[in-house]
């Protein structure tokens, strides 16, 4: 059931409250009866337009209510870093504010604190420079908006997501989804070079309102292996485990599927090693203990037994997926998918 905003809900409450005792005293035996009637009549014509009222303004708040969903980082939720922590489309000054270098937007700039912990867990619009990836997501946003109701499956993620096939490429699936997942109507909403937190801003604002997913497929937290020497691993494993806690409590009736992060360069560079260990982190979360989050990890597909990259699933730069790549990733994909949206 709607509630009344507190201060909508007060006024009704006080009128009401005064209504009844009126009405209460003017239904005194010692009155007489044709004003006893008479102010029967009055209540309830008074009472009307009062409920009526407070059922416009149960109306009016629930049509303007966003969804809001608490972070670890209480500042942020109490609004000392991003003036405004959801909606869309953005306010002007949280335009200009997203539009400062991410680094100066990082929890813990607003009190003069380093708290590289809680970058990961803590909502941040990316920045390429200039509006560019404010523009990206508005894009996003204007293609999911477009796509509004039911959906089978949705894409979320970083580049290795966005390159399944994106409105912001060529605007069709690829050969890999397409020869698995044809049939399923498919939202993608990768952005290249997102972190966890990027794709945590964009969730709060607007990136997946109107849709209503069966399937939410999430690979993230590649990009955060350049800061994990600052923030650790286990605090991407934390804000992995955080997105996922939003886009469950925004789609509940949906199952989300977790994609760990895939094998990158090779074994020694801490690149490598840190995917190692942030998968290990978030293996040890034990997200899947929820009957509709279920993992999916790719590493030992993409992985030889010297523990070298398979160079056929790369592009050169030993990071993104040929399509061969993506060819594996599907077909371990597609039993899953299979289960939860049967053909």
């Amino acid at each position: 059931m709607n509630q009344l905003p507190t201060q909508h809900k007060s006024i009704q409450s006080v009128l009401l409250t005064h209504l009844q005792e009126s009405f209460l005293t003017m239904l005194s035996p010692r009155k007489p009866a044709l004003l006893r009637s008479f102010a029967v009549f009055i209540f309830l014509a008074a009472t009307l337009p009062t409920v009526i009222i407070g059922t416009v303004f149960t109306s009016q708040a629930s049509a303007g209510d966003q969804h809001s969903f608490k972070y670890p980082y209480e500042p942020y939720n109490q609004g000392a870093m991003d003036p405004q922590t959801t909606g869309w489309p953005l306010s002007d000054e949280q335009r200009s504010f997203s539009l400062r270098p991410e680094y100066e937007r990082r929890p813990g700039r607003e009190a003069n604190k380093h708290l590289p912990k809680m970058w990961p867990v803590t909502p941040s619009a990316g920045f390429w420079g200039g509006t560019s990836w404010i523009d990206t997501h508005a894009k996003l946003v204007q293609y999911v908006q477009s796509n509004s109701g039911p959906c089978d499956v949705l894409l979320v993620g970083d580049s290795i997501t966005q390159q399944w096939g994106s409105p912001l490429d060529k605007g069709v699936l690829n050969d890999a989804w397409m020869k698995h997942f044809a049939k399923l109507k498919t939202i993608n909403i990768g952005i290249g070079g997102d972190k966890v937190q990027n794709v945590l801003w964009r969730i709060d604002h607007g990136g997946v309102a109107g849709i209503e997913p069966k399937a939410i497929v999430l690979m993230i937290g590649n990009n955060n292996m350049f800061f994990a020497p600052e923030t650790g691993v286990e605090a991407v494993a934390e804000g992995v485990k955080t997105c996922i806690a939003n886009l469950r409590s925004r789609f509940p009736a949906a199952d989300v599927i977790v994609v760990s992060i895939l094998p990158a360069h090779q074994p020694g560079n801490d690149f490598y090693e840190n995917i190692i260990k942030t998968n290990t982190a978030i293996n040890h979360l034990k997200l899947d203990n929820d009957p509709k989050i279920h993992t999916l990890d790719l590493t030992t597909d993409f992985l030889k037994a010297d523990g070298t990259l398979k160079q056929e699933l790369y592009t050169p730069d030993n990071i993104h997926l040929s399509l061969s790549g993506y060819a594996i990733y599907a077909e371990r994909l597609k039993p899953m998918l299979d289960k939860i949206i049967p053909n």
